[in-house]
């Protein structure tokens, strides 16, 4: 009872987060919140089974999720090795093979400490579970607000849809990622001169590359014009180096056109919880909406969001590691 009762509170709080602006990280977590209490009152005390039963699902639990966690890391060191030989050695084609590996260590540091009677190998296991755990609770909340905010139809009438670089080709082309946004950017463009004229202002955002010819928002401006955009509804935005430069000047672009303009983001599906957060904190008026991408770059693009994710908020994170590794620490070193 006092489980579905925190689940509820903890509900209402999300629902009061997300009116009041879907683009808050923190709805992620009360979301997340909620369901680990409703799923906790729904499984109930252990008390009432019958004592074999309680045993049984006390035993199985710590065996389901070893085998989760080791299906996981196997899956990304199979992803980055896939990765690395098709694309290189790129440092977001790694990010699953080190993960998977830190898995991998992971479950044979807590495999160890199970057998082994040595106190600071049981300090630096449960330390390592409780920082573990923290992290991947907090990418499961990510992974689903990120679902849940992705399936929110865009607005159908704004004054500017933005499209948010994503690289060249080695020719200095669009790239497929690149691309897919686009072509996303231009179908809610169309969409809305359907639906009623004027047809939003194109925004293409992105800079120069060290090794690339031209911007990437001149390359995004050729591409339009290609499929059928006229020059005067692009608005180039070519200084940005990030995603927090792509929105903070595409924004600076957007209030010198229109002061009281409403918009909408495109990027890809694994970038937009990202931009939306980056989106709020930079004053964007507008909700990010996302393009298809590959399913092999996943797991290394959601890990490097995700990390990206932790260094919006280093003071938080960094201070809620560290508590739990002391007390996982304190906790194993404890006869």
């Amino acid at each position: 009872m006092v489980a579905f009762l925190l689940a509820a509170v903890l509900l209402v709080l999300f629902v009061i987060g997300a009116t009041r602006d879907l683009r808050r990280l923190s709805n992620a977590v009360l979301l997340g919140l909620a369901v680990a209490a409703g799923g906790a009152g729904a499984l109930g005390p252990p008390g009432r089974l019958p004592p074999g039963t309680a045993r049984a699902v006390a035993d199985a639990m710590p065996v389901a999720a070893l085998l989760a966690a080791l299906a996981v890391a196997v899956l990304l060191v199979g992803n980055g090795v896939l990765m690395v030989r098709r694309a290189g050695g790129s440092p977001v084609h790694l990010l699953p093979l080190l993960a998977g590996s830190a898995g991998l260590v992971l479950i044979g540091v807590l495999w160890t400490a199970a057998r082994v009677d040595s106190r600071p190998l049981h300090a630096a296991a449960a330390a390592a579970l409780l920082v573990a755990g923290y992290l991947a609770f907090l990418l499961l909340c990510c992974l689903g607000y990120s679902a849940l905010y992705g399936r929110i139809p865009p607005p159908r009438q704004v004054d500017f849809v933005v499209a948010l670089g994503a690289g060249l080709d080695d020719d200095d082309r669009v790239s497929p990622l690149l691309a897919a946004r686009l072509d996303r950017a231009l179908g809610l463009r169309a969409e809305q001169e359907r639906n009623g004229p004027p047809a939003p202002v194109l925004v293409v955002s992105g800079g120069k590359g060290t090794d690339e010819q031209l911007s990437e928002a001149e390359a995004m401006a050729r591409y339009a014009a290609d499929r059928g955009v006229p020059a005067a509804a692009v608005l180039r935005e070519d200084r940005s180096r990030n995603t927090a430069e792509n929105l903070r000047f595409s924004d600076r672009l957007m209030r010198e056109n229109r002061p009281d303009y409403r918009c909408t983001v495109v990027t890809s599906n694994f970038h937009v919880l990202r931009t939306a957060v980056e989106a709020r904190r930079a004053g964007v008026s507008g909700q990010v909406v996302g393009a298809p991408t590959a399913g092999v770059l996943w797991p290394g693009a959601v890990l490097r969001e995700f990390g990206a994710l932790l260094l919006c908020y280093p003071r938080t994170n960094a201070g809620a590691v560290l508590l739990l590794a002391v007390l996982g620490a304190t906790a194993g070193w404890r006869p």
